[in-house]
């Protein structure tokens, strides 16, 4: 292939979802390990996990809310079953929600949420993570947009 016909690739490719990644945060639950991506801004928050085929063991995705409420979550045009942790200010766990692709149900925190831990199906249960379980590396997340 000639560089010109190499052009219009790498044009599709530097315009696509992957493209434009999300930066990922290491956190921790316990002794347990997760790489999460991070949507801290309206775009990313709206996108979430949509159109996602497969999450690979222990990452997930942190929602950083502007303002601490009680935020839901819904699995419109999302492919993967789904675990949602919502986390308090200090990364309390204050509920977890199982959630079924391509639903609208609405899936809320019970109180002031700051976060949103999104994980495979079962995973917190799997590990015996319950509410009150602090969740590590949340300060070195970025400031919420």
């Amino acid at each position: 292939m000639s560089c010109s016909s190499l052009l219009p690739l790498i044009v599709l490719l530097a315009s696509s979802p992957a493209a434009a990644q999300m930066p990922v945060l290491e956190l921790t639950a316990g002794f347990h390990r997760i790489e999460a991506e991070v949507a801290a801004n309206d775009a990313n928050r709206m996108r979430g996990l949509m159109n996602r085929r497969s999450m690979p063991a222990n990452h997930g995705m942190l929602f950083v809310f502007v303002v601490a409420a009680r935020h839901c979550m819904w699995m419109r045009n999302t492919n993967l079953p789904l675990s949602v942790a919502f986390l308090d200010d200090d990364g309390r766990i204050l509920n977890i929600e199982n959630m079924q692709p391509q639903t609208e149900n609405s899936h809320c925190a019970p109180n002031a949420a700051r976060y949103a831990l999104e994980m495979n199906l079962d995973w917190f249960s799997s590990k015996g993570i319950q509410p009150g379980t602090r969740i590590g590396g949340l300060e070195k997340s970025p400031r919420p947009q």
